[in-house]
């Protein structure tokens, strides 16, 4: 579960084209997990610009003003994110949809959060796709695009084509894409920076329809988070949330591509690698607290993890 990224990886250039009344709520969680994913990575592996049709600020719904980097027009990237909020469907002006339709040929990934879907489809980009917006506002854009195949979803990932409906639905969708683009580790390293329920909630709510997590996985990982300095055994979680050891594995395996042992190896090397970067433990102290009796093999175990030793890691960075 190597969560470091390779160093001739290119970053990927995310844009948010915001509008008036844009929620800032939804802004927050949706740039915040690239920018921890940049911390934890420990390079620039995403890069995001604020942008809007003239270049001139916009203003949330809450007050908030942002000064934008650039104006569409003048940009290019990976993904542009439309994240209109309030008030959308004046909006859709012919200028704006031709500037959508021209964007759509410059970025690889066109997607539409909160209220955005709406104006991508006005644009004619989600023609013959699934989407999803708002609930409040599903019914309706059903109604005003027969064309789309819409879905009461959090998020719908369709080809280059992906909606979403919320603030809190974009945490999970940039979650999920952190961990499409860098392998599951870094996912993980993620939430559990943001104390998410899949890592910190023994007991959490039941998740959403659409979700790709089980509560099953959930509750493993909560298990994990929890009892790092005394590892339990994988047969001990099992049993614990009510599953097999077979069952638990097959199941960690689908939705996070590892075993739970690997899982669970690597949350402790992220509390070592923690300890080694902030405090100044013995290397002894800290494989105690990351659950090794042996330092040698906390040492072997974190080499193999992020490519160097603890020493040598925090020389490097002293």
């Amino acid at each position: 579960m190597q969560s470091w990224v390779k160093e001739d990886a290119a970053a990927q250039q995310v844009d948010l084209l915001l509008f008036d009344d844009f929620s800032g709520h939804c802004l927050a969680n949706t740039v915040e997990p690239l920018r921890a994913a940049n911390t934890l990575a420990g390079r620039q592996i995403y890069a995001w610009r604020f942008l809007t049709l003239e270049g001139t600020p916009v203003t949330s719904s809450a007050g908030m003003e942002v000064n934008p980097h650039d104006q569409l027009a003048k940009c290019r990237g990976d993904m542009l994110i439309s994240m209109p909020s309030y008030r959308y469907r004046p909006l859709a002006t012919e200028a704006a949809k031709k500037s959508l339709r021209a964007a759509a040929g410059r970025y690889e990934v066109m997607a539409g959060f909160d209220a955005g879907a709406w104006l991508l489809a006005a644009a004619g980009l989600l023609d013959g796709r699934r989407a999803t917006i708002h609930w409040e506002e599903l019914a309706g854009f059903a109604e005003d695009f027969p064309q789309i195949d819409a879905q009461r979803l959090r998020h719908v990932q369709d080809g280059n084509r992906i909606t979403c409906t919320g603030a809190l639905a974009a945490f999970d969708l940039m979650m999920d894409l952190i961990g499409q683009a860098h392998g599951q580790a870094l996912r993980l390293e993620v939430a559990a920076l943001f104390m998410s329920p899949e890592v910190t909630e023994a007991e959490p709510a039941p998740l959403a329809i659409g979700s790709a997590r089980s509560r099953s996985v959930a509750r493993a990982l909560a298990l994990m988070q929890a009892n790092i300095e005394a590892p339990l055994s994988v047969m001990e979680i099992a049993r614990q949330i009510g599953r097999n050891r077979k069952d638990l594995e097959q199941r960690m395996k689908a939705q996070l591509g590892a075993t739970p042992q690997a899982i669970y190896r690597h949350l402790r090397l992220i509390q070592a690698r923690k300890l080694v970067l902030e405090t100044d433990l013995s290397i002894a102290e800290i494989a105690l607290r990351s659950g090794y009796e042996d330092p040698s093999a906390m040492t072997r175990a974190y080499r193999a993890e992020f490519g160097v030793p603890p020493r040598q890691m925090r020389n490097s960075t002293g």
